[in-house]
């Protein structure tokens, strides 16, 4: 009974590119603080409004902190 149990819990990888997530998350997922998280998605265009829930969309996150790459030396 306990085996089963713990099968059925699952843990959220980080490592796993997801395309929405929620500031929480995108926050340890870009490994800055929620606020910092917050400001970058507010710039870049990529909130969306579900209903009373906030997704970033992280395509566009992605596309828009790529304009911030500094050219090779």
């Amino acid at each position: 009974m306990r085996s089963e149990r713990k099968d059925r819990t699952m843990k959220y990888n980080y490592n796993e590119k997801k395309r929405f997530v929620r500031y929480k998350n995108g926050a340890k997922l870009y490994d800055v603080c929620q606020s910092t998280f917050e400001k970058w998605a507010k710039e870049a265009g990529a909130v969306c409004k579900v209903g009373k829930a906030v997704i970033v969309d992280c395509e566009v996150l992605d596309r828009y902190l790529e304009t911030f790459r500094l050219p090779a030396e």
